[in-house]
């Protein structure tokens, strides 16, 4: 069995390479991003679109917000354009951030990043937060979900809220090529580990070097349970047919990025959590 903090130190240096290869690619256009202040990443459209109903009137503007597993900070950077306040992105690459520091820089926008572990944040940053959130490929890379859950309630202030929106867990069942389960749905199965040369941006097999990945299943029950029990309301769940990125073959673009074709089974392909500190 693979030690946690082992996994996740080889992690670490995977998604350090990919930071190489994300910054480069047609998938994150990183100078249009930049050149564009007016532009906002489809994942943050759709996270918006999930935690809009939770925010007051004046929705995100002026709201101070956290974004955890920030990656090179592109997503982080639109949550600043839609006139979010003291925004902070962590992550546990130190390359990732490097790249995400250039890029804010170049766009003209305030960050603060901190580098670590998104089930110790709560110990990295020193303040509480109006809104918490994160989404698209991210909890598969935690061991566990207790100290994550507990972290993100003590990172809110009261009346806070936290959003998550990430692929369904369904899909890693299917290893990504429906229809036919392949790989536990529920958690606690332990660690899952493979080789892959690539990354989901296009072009990318061959670019990494550091080629092993570990990932844990979490199932939508783990999740929400998790919250629950670090004392946070749930407020909203939610499944979605549509993702962000090209999982599989079939699926063909939407609004909202990707989904399947008229006529398959229609199966969730992402979920969606919004939970609030009340007290």
């Amino acid at each position: 069995m693979v030690v946690y903090e082992e996994a996740i130190a080889t992690n670490r240096a995977n998604w350090d390479e990919r930071a190489e290869v994300h910054v480069r690619s047609r998938m994150y256009d990183v100078d249009a991003y930049v050149a564009d202040s007016g532009r906002i990443s489809s994942v943050v459209r759709n996270d918006l679109g999930v935690l809009a109903p939770h925010l007051p009137e004046s929705g995100i503007v002026g709201r101070s917000l956290l974004h955890l597993q920030c990656h090179i900070g592109i997503d982080t950077l639109s949550w600043v354009r839609l006139g979010a306040v003291d925004v902070h992105g962590l992550d546990l690459s130190p390359n990732s951030l490097r790249h995400a520091e250039r890029i804010a820089r170049e766009a003209g926008c305030a960050v603060t990043w901190v580098e670590g572990d998104a089930r110790r944040a709560s110990e990295l940053v020193g303040r509480r937060f109006d809104t918490v959130v994160t989404s698209a490929g991210t909890i598969v890379w935690l061991p566990e979900l207790s100290a994550w859950a507990r972290s993100i309630h003590d990172l809110l202030e009261p009346g806070g809220v936290f959003s998550i929106r990430d692929d369904h867990p369904i899909l890693g069942a299917m290893g990504f090529e429906p229809w036919e389960i392949s790989d536990d749905y529920l958690g606690g199965g332990g660690t899952r580990t493979y080789t892959d040369s690539g990354t989901y941006t296009e072009d990318s097999a061959g670019q990494i070097t550091h080629t092993t990945n570990h990932e844990w299943r979490h199932d939508l029950g783990e999740v929400v349970g998790a919250l629950l029990d670090a004392g946070l309301t749930i407020e909203a769940v939610r499944e979605l047919p549509y993702m962000d990125w090209p999982a599989f073959p079939e699926l063909v673009a939407c609004e909202q990025g990707w989904t399947l074709p008229p006529g398959r089974p229609r199966i969730p392909l992402n979920f969606a959590v919004v939970a609030r500190r009340r007290g």
